[in-house]
């Protein structure tokens, strides 16, 4: 494979968006590390991703990741500073896949790219802030693990099948919608309850120990 054709370099660039709001450094470092040993050529805009010292930046990241992500309230306060990098970056990235020959594909490749980021890292950011509200820990380290699965599957299936990518990048975008939605309600509600109880109201999401029943004329005994 010397080159990649147009439909190739379309289904890369959303896949470089889309991962980047999942898991920034491990894009980083595939894209390059596929790059350097010649998996499948990387368009000129992406070629700086192979420099060693690239690699051996993004590939320490990735391990710092990789931890990071897999303990509850950490992985949170992780998303939340990433927040300001990983859509800018999801963007560059996905504007790269064009370069500057080709600028008004790689403008709307910047535009796709970034929304795309940002759309993967709010589902992400608020679906373990979800999690996260669970005790115990097993659920918060199967989903991370999912990610570390779904980010190389997917660069994977961008290159290798472009159409099939295409169809399953809707599907997530339908999913992470109706996550976004799912658990931005779940945490409002119980934003809403902690800061009732915190304020000395009454919870109605628990009964009251004791409680005086109101009774109804038809509930009175009868004499």
């Amino acid at each position: 494979m010397d080159t990649l054709d147009t439909a190739q370099l379309i289904a890369l660039a959303g896949a470089l968006g889309w991962a980047s709001g999942v898991r920034l450094y491990l894009v980083v470092f595939l894209t390059g590390l596929a790059g350097y040993l010649g998996w499948f050529p990387l368009p000129p805009g992406l070629h700086l991703l192979a420099h060693p010292a690239v690699l051996v930046a993004s590939g320490f990241m990735v391990f710092i990741e990789f931890f990071a992500d897999k303990i509850p309230g950490l992985d949170s306060l992780w998303d939340i500073v990433h927040t300001v990098i990983r859509v800018p970056a999801g963007a560059a990235l996905a504007a790269g896949v064009f370069g500057a020959d080709h600028g008004a594909m790689a403008l709307v490749a910047a535009l796709v790219g970034g929304g795309l980021a940002a759309t993967a890292h709010t589902a992400k950011a608020t679906t373990r802030a979800a999690i996260n509200t669970s005790p115990e820990p097993f659920t918060n380290v199967g989903a991370s693990l999912v990610e570390d699965t779904a980010v190389p599957a997917g660069l994977w299936l961008a290159v290798a099948h472009p159409l099939i990518f295409g169809v399953l990048l809707l599907a997530l975008l339908v999913l992470s919608v109706w996550l976004i939605g799912k658990s931005w309600r779940f945490l409002k509600a119980l934003f809403a309850r902690v800061a009732r109880i915190f304020s000395g109201k009454p919870d109605p999401g628990v009964t009251p120990a004791f409680q005086i029943k109101k009774t109804s004329p038809r509930d009175e005994p009868h004499v």
